[in-house]
């Protein structure tokens, strides 16, 4: 019967096993759905997702599969939603007495009346305050000024719906998108196989091998220990602030106070520097002219056994770059920016840029020069969770 769903799953990138499915098919035949479309979601989503990355790719599997199936709680008939999808209209002349609203509805009722729009209309409507609409006061429909509704569609107006009528939730647990400070916490996690272990006794348990141990001696426990790690990681941070990088201000804080709160670093120092790194890199994230320290300061202080992770859109001017005078912030000390981060990478081996505009395949063109360029002096990710992973595996690979 839901043939057609398995396949539809593997198209989005689910990968769905055969006993998953059967396991699926199963829970159906015992009615563990109970003929509710909404169970019948959550029942999939249970058996068929391994990792909460993979949400969205089942969201919209599901989606399209059952997008013709009827349900009451929030099926919006084609002919309203083709009037929603017209877009918002211009409301500067409207009265403000179509914005008056009940702000003390609560879900519950606010979805019974939207039941009752959705079996009363049949024609558009926009700017109004009943009916689900656009633009307006009313509790359904989108781009509106109602502190608690029901969206369908659209765009939020005052992002306070209640429910958002066919939306994917999901979108921001997928590999490729934006990290967020729990997810920056998990990936530098993977820091700690650089710790060294000690000489001394075998006191730490190895769950991996006391499970394979015990699994070869027939299921009878067997118990096997290693040597404790110590923490021997230091990091070195960079931030490029300002200009281009302000809409990544807070992202970039996130990661800063997930590296600061862990405990999987010998040493952690963090430094700031304004599109390209030069002569000096400042103290903190306002970049103040005499706030700084020189490299060589830095290259005294810092081992070459630092590992360097610089967050930055590589976005500047050629000059800024290429020109011997391009610091238009401070000195140059006589090298271009060019070969101030040539000099820069020679000091430290494990070095990777994390670029949160990054262009990859596209930096070749000419507006992306000085992208282009950094890439191939350091190894430049996206600020995602798989560009961080990617980045986090190329400093712990072998020298």
């Amino acid at each position: 019967m839901f043939t057609e769903f398995l396949y539809v799953c593997r198209d989005k990138g689910l990968n769905v096993s055969t006993t998953e499915w059967i396991t699926f098919l199963d829970a159906l035949e015992h009615d563990l759905a109970h003929s509710s479309l909404n169970e019948l979601y959550y029942l999939g989503r249970m058996i068929l997702v391994k990792t909460e990355s993979d949400y969205d790719k089942y969201d919209a599997a599901f989606l399209q599969y059952f997008q013709e199936i009827q349900s009451k709680d929030n099926e919006v008939p084609e002919i309203i939603m083709k009037f929603l999808e017209k877009g918002e209209m211009d409301t500067s002349g409207l009265n403000k007495e179509l914005y008056q609203f009940d702000v003390k509805r609560d879900m519950a009722e606010t979805k019974r009346m939207f039941r009752e729009r959705v079996t009363e209309q049949n024609t558009e409507h926009n700017g109004g305050n009943y009916w689900i609409g656009t633009s307006g006061g009313s509790a359904f429909g989108h781009s509106g000024r109602n502190p608690g509704g029901l969206r369908v569609g659209g765009q939020s107006g005052m992002q306070s719906a209640f429910q958002v009528i066919g939306e994917r939730k999901y979108r921001d647990f997928r590999h490729d998108k934006t990290l967020d400070i729990r997810q920056f916490q998990v990936t530098c996690r993977r820091l700690r196989e650089y710790s060294s272990k000690l000489d001394i006794a075998k006191t730490e348990l190895d769950l991996d091998q006391t499970i394979d141990s015990t699994c070869n001696n027939g299921g009878y426990l067997k118990l096997e220990f290693d040597k404790p790690r110590k923490n021997s990681v230091k990091l070195l941070l960079l931030f490029d602030c300002g200009g281009t990088m302000m809409p990544f201000a807070e992202m970039c804080n996130d990661l800063f106070q997930a590296v600061h709160k862990a405990n999987h670093f010998k040493d952690v120092k963090t430094y700031y520097f304004h599109n390209c790194i030069y002569s000096k890199v400042y103290k903190d994230a306002e970049c103040d002219i005499g706030n700084w320290v020189d490299l060589d300061y830095l290259f005294r202080h810092t081992d070459k056994d630092y590992k360097v992770i610089i967050v930055g859109d590589a976005q500047m001017a050629p000059e800024e770059l290429f020109d011997v005078n391009g610091n238009y912030r401070g000195p140059n000390d006589g090298m271009s920016g060019y070969e101030w981060n040539k000099l820069f990478r020679s000091r430290y081996k494990r070095a990777i840029w994390l670029n949160p505009r990054y262009h990859g395949s596209l930096n070749s063109l000419s507006w992306m020069e000085a992208e282009s360029t950094l890439a191939e002096i350091y190894d430049m990710y996206p600020l995602t969770i798989d560009g961080l992973k990617a980045g986090i595996k190329k400093l712990m690979a072998p020298r």
